[in-house]
């Protein structure tokens, strides 16, 4: 665990604290773990499967002067999200968790009526309940001055073909971050979302992985690029940290300007 004597400073804006990201071993939740981390947070990096991945990320951390461990636990699986929570609250010790971010998720696409309905039920439980039942099992170990963050999507207020099932999703992430924002609110916890557009990610290969796809994304956006992950990270950083103090119950939009 970090030296928690180290005050919080301006470049090190979030010194003495400790943050968890789930689904921090690839993609948004790595470059969040990452932004936190280069803030001052000691961040608790959560993985499923990729032990490697995660394991490489702390070791990165770390060689940049850091502070992180990985935790891991298959979030479809409630007593697995019920071990991370216990495993999070013993890691803690006497300490109080200061930054959550409920990251990890999952994609799923098809038309109406082409798949069965196993993979509604999927991602309802790793993008739905999940960061519930996370955010639940630790809400007595949260902070009195904690901010709990979500990744939501531009999905949840746009149509996407296809995208009806993880849209639905989304738009329960919008729903409980404005929920919790004001059951939370009295205690001094501060509860956003972000919601990415199009990000170059594995999850995103589908539609973004071809010069085609590129240009349909670049074509329906005000900002004429591929958003990445570090752009994401970057919201982040803010929501985490002191300057966005006044700020909650919000879902950011962070999608490049995408159709507006």
């Amino acid at each position: 665990m970090p030296d928690f004597a180290t005050p919080p400073s301006r470049t090190n804006p979030l010194a003495g604290k400790t943050a968890l990201v789930t689904g921090a071993s690839r993609g948004i939740g790595r470059a969040i773990a990452r932004r936190l981390a280069a803030d001052g947070a000691h961040v608790l990096v959560h993985y499923n499967q990729s032990s490697r991945s995660a394991e490489e990320l702390v070791a990165e951390i770390e060689q940049a002067g850091g502070s992180a461990e990985a935790v891991a636990a298959n979030l479809e699986d409630v007593e697995s999200t019920d071990r991370l929570v216990g495993d999070v609250k013993q890691k803690l010790g006497n300490r109080k968790l200061d930054i959550l971010v409920n990251n990890a998720g999952i994609l799923d696409q098809a038309p109406l009526g082409e798949k069965d309905i196993s993979g509604l039920e999927r991602l309802l439980a790793v993008n739905v309940r999940a960061p519930y039942q996370v955010t639940s099992g630790l809400v007595d170990a949260l902070a009195d001055d904690a901010r709990v963050l979500f990744t939501s999507s531009i999905v949840a207020r746009n149509f996407f073909p296809g995208a009806a099932a993880y849209a639905l999703t989304k738009g329960a992430v919008d729903t409980l971050t404005r929920y919790l924002a004001a059951e939370l609110g009295e205690r001094g916890i501060r509860v956003n979302a972000i919601a990415p557009g199009a990000i170059d990610t594995d999850m995103a290969v589908g539609f973004i992985g071809t010069d085609e796809g590129k240009a349909q994304v670049k074509q329906m956006q005000a900002l004429k690029r591929i958003g990445q992950t570090d752009d994401i990270a970057r919201v982040a950083g803010f929501l985490a940290g002191p300057d966005s103090g006044w700020v909650t119950g919000q879902v950011i939009d962070a999608s490049g300007g995408s159709k507006l």
